[in-house]
């Protein structure tokens, strides 16, 4: 076993703080190319966390079929939604570690907040690394998907595990695993919708996507289908939902093995065949705007929904920085980091917003 150097070896009280709050979230390619697809895809693909298919026969699929074909595609739908800062969902993470950075602060609590990528950049081990050299000793890591998932929560675990296996000098580490059912995450979501319906008025459902997993990852234990039929109903009591009023839906299929049912265009066709003339669709368990959301809901979706008869379609955005949804995640990480000596005495109020100012501009250079 080969170990990754250490930094100089620290005597005395650490410049820095001595520990640290890590963002993760799911990922993002460099650009909306094909070549930038093939490469993100090929990393994604092939963890086995996401496809459980015997390694053997998934190379030859993904290498002879589907790095030959999907990449141009779905460079094609990244181009729809790239921002001039790039990746929407690189962009609302960046701005979400620089915001519960500052949150914590003015809580009282001496920590750096970081985010990475479980697959592109910024990598977890990169950012793992740059965090011991800046003298972090503790590393609480914050998946940032709300409902725990093998193929998303656990994989990002893998990733840290498979750092430290190369690190000699590990810092103490703790992981967040689910808030699918945190009251002030539910509050939050339920507070962007009422939000909606003040700005665009109610429709006649409400639709709550989450994405879709294979079935047969339910039928082996995996939770996030329970997970996310708990938020769903926890969101329809908090916005005082009657039944019918709100649905349930997975989305973003891939390959045709049966996945998580009832499909989310499919079932917006449906309701509009039916007579339904207007759908709001929420995705909570996407914690900042992406290409699922963005392209595959808000374009494809909306157009398969009014094609098919529908009137008007609302889509909600998800929490992104939304002030509540920061209030949420900062609330988390401050419970998980209990024990922990982060704790100072409160700094002046002018110098809290001096560092809230100082962590959205070092964001924004990351």
């Amino acid at each position: 076993m080969v170990f990754l150097p250490e930094p100089p070896q620290r005597h005395g009280a650490a410049a820095g703080p001595e520990t640290a709050v890590l963002l993760c979230n799911l990922g993002t390619p460099d650009a909306p190319t094909a070549p930038a697809l093939r490469r993100y895809l090929a990393q994604f693909l092939a963890d086995p966390r996401v496809v459980e298919i015997p390694k053997l026969l998934w190379a030859l699929i993904l290498h002879g079929v589907i790095l030959r074909v999907r990449p141009a595609k779905s460079a094609a739908k990244y181009q729809t939604v790239w921002t001039p800062d790039g990746s929407p969902l690189k962009v609302w993470t960046q701005k979400q570690a620089a915001l519960l950075q500052g949150m914590l602060g003015e809580r009282g609590h001496r920590v750096r907040v970081a985010y990475a990528m479980r697959y592109g950049q910024p990598a977890i081990a990169a950012t793992l690394e740059a965090l011991k050299r800046e003298g972090a000793r503790r590393v609480l890591v914050l998946p940032a998907y709300p409902q725990y998932s093998g193929a998303t929560t656990a994989s990002v675990i893998d990733d840290v595990a498979r750092w430290s296996l190369q690190t000699r000098h590990l810092p103490e580490l703790r992981f967040i695993n689910r808030y699918h059912d945190d009251a002030a995450y539910i509050g939050a979501l339920a507070q962007t919708v009422r939000e909606h319906w003040q700005r665009e008025g109610r429709a006649d459902k409400l639709v709550m996507s989450f994405h879709g997993m294979p079935e047969r990852t339910l039928q082996l234990g995996d939770p996030y289908h329970c997970e996310c039929l708990k938020t769903g109903r926890l969101l329809a009591e908090a916005l005082g939902l009657k039944d019918g009023e709100w649905l349930v839906t997975f989305q973003s299929r891939f390959g045709k093995a049966k996945w998580l049912e009832p499909y989310t265009e499919p079932s917006l066709i449906k309701l509009a065949k039916e007579g339904l003339k207007s759908v709001d669709v929420i995705c909570p368990g996407f914690a900042a705007d992406c290409l699922e959301t963005l392209e595959e809901i808000n374009q494809e979706a909306r157009e398969a929904f009014l094609h098919a008869g529908g009137q008007r379609f609302g889509y909600i955005a998800c929490l992104n920085d939304h002030p509540d949804g920061m209030r949420a995640l900062a609330g988390l990480a401050e419970r998980h980091l209990q024990g922990w000596p982060t704790t100072h005495a409160a700094p002046h109020p002018d110098t809290l917003a001096l560092q809230r100012q100082r962590a959205l501009a070092a964001g924004a250079k990351e």
